[in-house]
């Protein structure tokens, strides 16, 4: 591997802005150390932070040592950023469990193996935070911020500029974020901080307060903001976010998120989502036509393997090819496949609806929007378009289970690359 971890990452779209290029790119050629902060709002990540733990993975292949900052203590405060309210104040036991479950998340990329030079290492600003003494803290640390400044943080600026709340407790934030730089340093001897675009004047409220306090020059650099080509926001979807556990969304539906990418976004995602060789991704620029498919189906193997090993990607991909080309189902991708409603032969009776089907698959949240689904052509129970709105589903739509004796299954199709199973058991 190419031993230039910055050239790397500046030529697969990770930058966005960095401190003192050059004097960063110098420090980068030896081994070094780098942290991200995430805090635990939720007990899971979403497919918007691929990209900071994408970062950490490759610095960790790149010999340096990644430091997971687990927000306990900043998470009681709230961070501003990005936000247009006061976010959610969660209680300690709500994110002592999300703390839990987001370690889970982190393993998945990277190395915590003790025995390795570059092992990961997860520390929890709660550890420091908790036990500070406020007069203290104000002096000390407080003293070295100047109000005049923080008021023309983005995240600040844009809060008080559409008159919306802002709390005590958020304009905090960046004053906690700057002291876990300087903790991290002076521990770890920690030089670099990464995060996200929107993250960058708290990034520099930290660098400058590790020079005011050790006379040490650190660095920051902060990721892009991904968007798809249609411009919404990375992991999010109508249907809901694009969880990274399996117990918030299933593999077969994390992989189908990555098959149905637009044709502009797939090098692009190639790039920052897989750990295919660069040059090797450059060449596909020039594929076309039903070969992007394939292009497709190439990410969502790779993503999905990240996230949740080979073994359920193939399966995915195996799942996807039945259903979607071949029109055949056998009996394991019927028993296993993850959109599933099984429902009792006598409900069949008076006919299901449609429209509740649809919700009940969570292809849409609302009778409306299933109509609109319906109306438009969208769907198709096994190969037939249904554009009757009100039509309900009874016993002659269902197929034979190739393996179950009084079982019947059908296809719901969403789209080109979307779809669920309806089994109908005694």
């Amino acid at each position: 591997m190419n031993k230039d971890f910055f050239k790397y990452i500046n030529e697969r779209g990770f930058i966005h802005q960095c401190t003192d290029e050059q004097s960063l790119r110098n420090y980068l050629k030896k081994p070094s150390v780098a942290y991200i902060g995430f805090d635990c709002t939720s007990d899971s990540l979403h497919a918007g932070s691929l990209l900071p733990l994408m970062l950490l993975r490759n610095f960790q292949k790149f010999g340096h040592k990644p430091i997971i900052l687990i927000g306990g203590g900043t998470t009681l405060v709230g961070d501003p950023s990005g936000k247009d309210e006061t976010r959610k104040i969660l209680s300690e036991d709500e994110i002592n469990l999300n703390k839990k479950k987001l370690r889970k998340v982190f393993e998945k990329f990277l190395n915590f193996e003790k025995s390795s030079a570059s092992c990961a290492i997860l520390v929890d600003n709660y550890d420091w935070l908790n036990n500070l003494k406020y007069i203290n803290f104000i002096r000390d640390i407080g003293s070295k911020f100047s109000i005049n400044k923080m008021l023309s943080l983005e995240s600040i600026k844009q809060r008080l500029k559409r008159e919306q709340n802002l709390s005590f407790l958020e304009f905090n934030y960046s004053i906690l974020q700057a002291y876990d730089f300087i903790k991290l340093f002076q521990k770890y001897k920690c030089k670099i901080q990464f995060g996200g675009s929107d993250q960058w004047g708290n990034i520099v409220s930290g660098i400058d307060l590790v020079k005011r306090l050790e006379q040490q020059d650190v660095f920051g650099l902060t990721t892009p903001l991904i968007t798809t080509s249609a411009g919404a926001k990375m992991g999010k979807t109508a249907a809901g976010a694009i969880w990274l556990s399996e117990d918030k969304l299933d593999p077969t539906s994390f992989w189908q998120y990555w098959r149905n990418t637009s044709d502009q976004d797939i090098i692009k995602f190639l790039l920052l989502f897989t750990e295919l060789d660069t040059k090797k991704i450059e060449g596909y620029r020039s594929l076309s036509g039903s070969d992007l498919n394939q292009l497709k189906i190439l990410l969502a193997n790779e993503v999905t393997k990240l996230c949740h090993g080979e073994e359920n990607s193939k399966k995915a991909e195996s799942e996807a090819s039945q259903i979607l080309v071949n029109n055949e189902l056998d009996s394991n991708v019927i028993n296993n496949c993850e959109n599933k409603l099984v429902i009792k032969n006598k409900v069949i009776e008076s006919g299901l609806s449609l429209k509740e089907i649809l919700i009940d698959l969570k292809f849409c949240k609302s009778n409306g929007e299933s109509k609109r689904l319906i109306s438009q052509g969208a769907v198709k129970i096994n190969n037939d378009k249904i554009t009757d709105k009100e039509v309900l589903m009874k016993k002659n739509y269902f197929i034979n289970h190739p393996n179950k004796k009084n079982t019947y299954y059908v296809v719901i199709h969403v789209g080109k690359n979307k779809y669920g199973i309806v089994e109908l058991i005694s």
